[in-house]
């Protein structure tokens, strides 16, 4: 019996320094009566901790039960009747009254919240760049799409937009054959925001639907194929696209971008996240600007 509050003593002493050995260039005691605190916290719940622990050990060991076995049994198996700790029974009652306190009352509905102030100024600081940046020039949103680009676009499409060798799409340009095979073949509902109609799988098959990707990923150069009149339904007869109904294959225009950061993309390549709320109504027209700097046709 001894040797057990010994052991527990012990392991209070252990615990105690390994704290201080970890985290003693934090507490150094008497320069802060905050850390000193801290300190005596610690040193309480580790105490209490190992000497409750130790005082059920010993009850397991000594202990007996007693009392009027229920009717019920398994295999021989019953249970006592005995009423349920008083204390257990408190203990249960307090934590459903302190968790509809903590709910309609406690923390974090009415009180200080780091996350919230975090949003606070985050929306501060927002309103007074959208009310700064509300009409800037070309020569500005392209220098602003680029440091956007840079941070956010960068470390999947690459500082110099190509795409990293295929792992994203290449900027540097409107799109690709391929894109436009994939998105002939398979469809697209992307862009639920802008566009919720969508595009439905299958509206050309082999050499008519090469024919259009070629026309689309060309640059809308020479004569266009007999089944573009399909397309052009949606997207226009110069596949400028039409508002609500279909995106323009032409350029990154804003709505294009606006788009694609609202809803992101799927595509032959594969998904692109959406930045929904990241990034404000200037930026997304900055960075639609940058990448028609480029080249983005």
């Amino acid at each position: 019996m001894k040797s057990m509050w010994i052991g527990g003593i012990i392991l209070i002493i252990a615990l105690m320094a390994g704290t201080y050995f970890v985290a003693g260039d934090s507490f150094q005691l008497g320069d802060d009566y905050i850390n000193d605190l801290t300190m005596l916290g610690g040193f309480a719940i580790v105490s209490i901790t190992v000497f409750t622990a130790m005082k059920y050990v010993q009850q397991i060991k000594n202990d007996t039960a007693t009392g009027e076995l229920a009717e019920e049994n398994w295999d021989g198996i019953g249970e006592f009747t005995n009423p349920i700790p008083s204390g257990w029974g408190l203990l249960f009652i307090g934590t459903i009254i302190w968790g509809f306190w903590y709910f309609f009352v406690g923390y974090p509905t009415n009180q200080f919240s780091q996350i919230g102030q975090y949003n606070e100024e985050v929306n501060e600081y927002n309103g007074k760049f959208e009310s700064k940046w509300q009409n800037p020039d070309a020569a500005t949103l392209s220098a602003m799409g680029e440091s956007i680009f840079l941070v956010q676009c960068a470390p999947c499409h690459g500082v110099d937009a190509e795409g990293i060798d295929g792992k994203a799409q290449d900027l540097t340009h409107r799109i690709s054959k391929e894109s436009v095979l994939y998105t002939i073949k398979n469809g697209a509902n992307n862009f639920k925001t802008d566009y919720p109609g969508g595009m439905p799988a299958g509206m050309a098959s082999g050499a008519d639907a090469d024919a259009i990707a070629a026309y689309v990923a060309g640059g809308f150069k020479g004569e266009a194929p007999a089944m573009w009149s399909v397309c052009a339904g949606c997207h226009g007869q110069d596949g400028a696209g039409m508002p609500m109904v279909g995106p323009n294959l032409r350029s990154y225009d804003d709505a294009m971008i606006a788009s694609v950061l609202k809803d992101g993309k799927k595509s032959a390549i594969g998904t692109m996240p959406n930045f929904k709320g990241r990034l404000n109504d200037t930026q997304v027209k900055a960075v639609a600007n940058y990448l028609r700097s480029i080249g983005g046709q």
